[in-house]
Order: C-alpha cells, then sequence, then structure tokens
C-alpha cells in the first residue's frame, strides 16, 4: 500500500510539471520523459523480494512525499564550507537538483570544452543531448526511471579530442529547505572524446536537518585513450536518503576511476557499473563507507569485461559503528570473447560493535578460459595486539583505535594524485572518528 501511496504521488508530481511546460511538452525529448514516467509505471520502488534489492529495505524512504523546491536562496558564503580548502576547481553548483549559474565558476578551457547545465541543454541543443541521454544507463528499476522522468537539470560536461582539462571540475550538490522534504533529482552527463583526459569531484551536502531524497543518475562515455577520474564524496545529513546510479562506457585504451567514499545519510544506495566494451581498458573502482547509529549503506558494483585485453581493479572498505549496517554486491562479468582479462576484487570491513552488521557478495562470473581473476572479501574487529601495542607505547585507547582505523581506511586514498584531496578525505575520516 505504501509503494503505491508513493508511485501515485510521482506520478501525479509529474503530471503537474507536464502542464507547466507548454511547448516543451511536445518535444521528442520530453517524450523520453514520458517513456521514463510509464517505465516507472511499471517497475515501480524495488523491494526486499528483488534480489538486487533484497538487503535494502527503502520502506522508511516511502514514508515522505518528497518534492521538487525551487527558490532557495544560497550564497557563495553558504557553500564555503563545502569546498575543499586550497584546491582550485572549477565549480559548478546544483541547489535542490536546480543548477544555479550564479553560483558556479569556470576557469578559460580548451577549445571546444563544454560545461553546461542541463537545463541549457535541453532548450538549446536538444540534438546533440539525445545522442548520448539514456544510452548507458538503462532503466532498471524505480529510481532510474523517476531521474530520467524528471530529469530537468544537472550538469553536462563535453571534453573534444585531445582536450586535457587542468583543474578539478567539482559539481556540488546541496539539497535542503527549513520544513520541506526535498527531492533533488540532478542529471549528470559526461562525454570524453579521444586522448583527452578530467577529474570529476561529484559532493553532497545538505542545508537543512530535514529527510530528504538525493536520486540521482551518471552517464559517463570515456574516449579512446581518455583518462576520466571521478570521486564522489557523499557527506549529506543523517536523515537523508541518496540513491545514486553511475554508469561508465568505456573505448579502447580508457582509464576510468571512480572513488565513492560515504560518511552521511539515513540509507544510501550506491550503484556503480563501467563497461570495458573494447581492448586495453581499464576499469578501477574503489570504495570507502563509515558508519554510525542506524545508518544503511549499499555499494552495488558491476564491471563488464567485454573485450579481450582488459584489467580492472576494485576495492572496497567499510568501518561500521552501533547498529549500523554495510551491504556490498561487487560482481565482475567476463564475456566469453574477454580473453586475456586480468581482474582485481576486494572488500574489508570492520565492525566496532557486535551489533554492526555488513552483507557481502564478491562475485565472479567467468565464461573466458584464458583469464586471471581474483577475488575475496575479510570481515573482523579491531586487531586488539594492535591495539596493546599502541597502548604500550603511550597512545590512549581511543586514539589507537582511531589511528588504526585511519591507517585500515587509507589504503582508499593512498592512490589518489593530489595530496589537498587526500589530506582533505583524511581529514574528514578523522572527525568522523572522534
Amino acid at each position: 500500500m505504501e509503494n503505491t501511496r508513493s508511485k501515485d504521488w510521482y506520478i501525479s508530481s509529474f503530471k503537474k510539471i507536464e502542464e507547466s511546460l507548454n511547448g516543451e511538452s511536445k518535444t521528442p525529448f520530453h517524450e523520453l520523459r514520458k517513456n521514463a514516467i510509464s517505465k516507472f509505471e511499471e517497475f515501480d520502488f524495488p523491494t526486499i523480494k528483488n534480489e538486487e534489492w533484497k538487503y535494502t529495505n527503502i520502506a522508511p524512504l516511502l514514508k515522505y512525499n518528497f518534492k521538487q523546491v525551487t527558490g532557495v536562496k544560497i550564497s557563495k558564503k553558504d557553500i564555503e564550507k563545502f569546498l575543499i580548502p586550497g584546491l582550485k576547481v572549477n565549480l559548478a553548483v546544483i541547489v535542490n537538483g536546480n543548477y544555479v549559474p550564479e553560483l558556479s565558476h569556470f576557469y578559460k578551457q580548451p577549445s571546444g570544452v563544454r560545461i553546461e547545465s542541463f537545463r541549457n541543454m535541453v532548450l538549446n541543443d536538444p540534438e546533440f543531448l539525445m545522442k548520448y541521454f539514456g544510452k548507458y544507463a538503462s532503466i532498471d528499476n524505480g529510481f532510474v526511471a523517476l531521474n530520467t522522468a524528471f530529469a530537468f537539470d544537472g550538469t553536462v560536461l563535453y571534453v573534444p579530442d585531445g582536450a586535457i582539462i587542468e583543474d578539478y571540475i567539482h559539481i556540488l550538490n546541496v539539497s535542503g529547505a527549513e520544513g520541506e522534504n526535498v527531492l533533488s533529482q540532478p542529471r549528470n552527463l559526461v562525454i570524453t572524446g579521444s586522448n583527452s583526459k578530467v577529474r570529476i569531484i561529484e559532493s553532497y551536502h545538505s542545508m537543512a536537518d530535514n529527510e530528504n531524497l538525493t536520486n540521482v543518475v551518471n552517464e559517463v562515455i570515456v574516449g579512446e585513450n581518455a583518462d576520466v577520474e571521478i570521486y564522489k564524496l557523499q557527506n549529506e545529513n543523517m536523515k537523508s536518503f541518496h540513491v545514486n546510479r553511475t554508469q561508465a562506457y568505456q573505448n579502447r585504451g580508457s582509464v576510468f576511476t571512480h572513488y565513492s567514499v560515504t560518511f552521511g545519510g539515513s540509507i544510501v544506495r550506491n550503484d556503480t557499473n563501467t563497461l570495458l566494451d573494447a581492448e586495453n581498458c581499464t576499469g578501477n573502482l574503489y570504495g570507502l563507507y563509515l558508519t554510525e547509529g542506524s545508518q544503511h549503506v549499499d555499494n552495488h558494483t558491476l564491471i563488464d569485461h567485454a573485450k579481450p585485453h582488459c584489467q580492472s581493479n576494485e576495492m572496497y572498505k567499510g568501518v561500521l559503528n552501533d547498529s549500523s549496517r554495510g551491504v556490498f554486491n561487487g560482481k565482475v562479468f567476463v564475456r566469453v570473447d574477454a580473453q586475456k582479462t586480468n581482474a582485481y576484487q576486494s572488500n574489508k570491513a570492520i565492525l566496532l560493535t557486535s551489533d554492526a552488521m555488513i552483507d557481502t557478495k564478491p562475485q565472479l562470473e567467468i565464461y573466458a578460459d584464458d583469464v586471471k581473476c581474483s577475488h575475496g572479501a575479510a570481515i573482523g574487529q579491531l586487531d586488539e595486539e594492535a591495539v596493546f601495542y599502541l597502548r604500550s607505547r603511550g597512545i590512549g585507547e581511543e586514539l589507537a583505535r582511531t589511528v588504526l582505523i585511519r591507517a585500515f581506511a587509507n589504503d582508499i586514498f593512498e592512490t589518489l594524485t593530489s595530496q589537498i584531496l587526500h589530506d582533505h578525505l583524511n581529514h574528514i575520516v578523522y572527525a568522523k572518528l572522534k
């Protein structure tokens, strides 16, 4: 019954927005939205009866009628606390799912680079948008369908052949409004040409303590011999709900690296997938989640090796406190033609209390015979001998445990090329553990 009420609420909201679109409701792009809302009616929200969602019960999310909110006043001073000190970035600010140009700024870019609002592309260059939109993130559940139906704003990044963007692009998402349960559904599209390079920071923060829902979909096309890095930092308030789908498509010789760092949120679901669809690709997925209270964080990943001579590396780590719960379901899929695949996957977690829980399911599904693939999972508590050793050197018990946890988490950050970003994430980990 609750699912039905929630479904009806969003279908009704879509119809109200559609009525206000005037001529835009007749465009080919809006037909994609209408198709998505039909898919949403068909799929509805997932339940624990769905195999891919059996460890994550979203019933608490369905108690609220989240709505899109516009016109929230926010200043440059308000967002300063969400920036990374000392890091020079091109900044795209999204407030409650809506791109805010007056808070965004970009340095001069190589010829042909486009960094624009999704909304601007819908209105002024829909033909370009429709070449890529919805071609990679398939509508296979209610959340992706809902985001596609409400795809009105977000960020579009186009990097042409040979272009290298020197400074990070920071897509800063801020959600919330006093007295409101806000629905934020940014849609982001990243298209990179051959021999290009870009580094993107995707961060999520809250302005108020209300229960809000962020439901985001990212589609990333990695060109031939291109190098794309994405750093996703989720640090919303502890009442928020967060659902994220990132789908990457890799061309020949490309490198795609994705970091997912989760600190906030009541229920968080991250789906991170990459398709290695040509030879000599490299896919790297790294993740860290620190949970406390009754938080629930679910990381689902898929590395799809479709062609030969590719490699992938995956490492996810979790530190779970109180009665929080983590989920890791990582699949490495090696197709028949993907000979000479080299794939590594690891999931490790530390449970700080007897009430903390984790469900881990590393998977290898291999249909080729000339491959090197390994996976593993390790779950346990802090090494008491190591704690004792540090205490014997005059370090207090609480600090000793913090040192060990930071060392455990640092494996995820040691591959970062930016010392500023490395130190910033380490600082957040330290603050979280205090």
